[in-house]
C-alpha cells in the first residue's frame, strides 16, 4: 500500500555544517533532522550497500569520519550525496530521508548491533 501522505513532504533546506560531518534537513511539515554523515553513507539507499535483496544488504564499517563533499539535487524528488569517500550512487529521496530521521535511534542502533555481530568498526583500518 502506498502512503501517498509521503509525497507530500518536501524538504525546505538541507544545510550541510561547516565540518562536512553532519546533513540537516528541515521538512515542509515542521520535522527537523540532523544526520551525521557517517549515518547516510552506512545506510545508503545505492545497490552498493543495500544489494538486490535483503539479503545482499552490505554492512560497511570504518566509516566515522567520513565527510559530505557536495549535494547535488535529482528531479524533484531526492538529492545525490557524494562522500569525502567517493560513494557518490546513492538516491536520498524525500521519504526515505523522513524515513530515517522517524526512525533515526532504530536505524542507527540497528547498524552499530550488525557491527558487533560482524566484528566490524566504525572506526577505518589503516594499512
Amino acid at each position: 500500500m502506498v502512503d501517498h501522505s509521503m509525497s507530500d513532504i518536501w524538504p525546505e533546506e538541507l544545510r550541510v555544517s561547516q565540518d562536512r560531518k553532519t546533513l540537516s534537513v528541515t521538512f515542509n511539515n515542521g520535522h527537523n533532522y540532523s544526520f551525521p554523515a557517517e549515518m547516510l553513507r552506512v545506510l545508503s539507499p545505492s545497490a552498493e550497500v543495500q544489494g538486490h535483496s535483503p539479503e545482499q544488504r552490505v554492512t560497511v564499517p570504518g566509516k566515522i569520519n567520513v565527510g559530505i563533499m557536495k549535494i547535488d539535487p535529482v528531479g524533484n524528488y531526492a538529492v545525490r550525496i557524494t562522500f569525502d569517500d567517493m560513494h557518490d550512487t546513492g538516491l536520498f529521496t524525500w521519504i526515505y530521508l523522513h524515513q530515517l530521521g522517524e526512525e533515526y535511534e532504530t536505524r542507527w542502533q540497528g547498524y552499530l548491533d550488525e557491527l558487533k555481530e560482524k566484528n566490524l568498526s566504525r572506526e577505518p583500518k589503516f594499512h
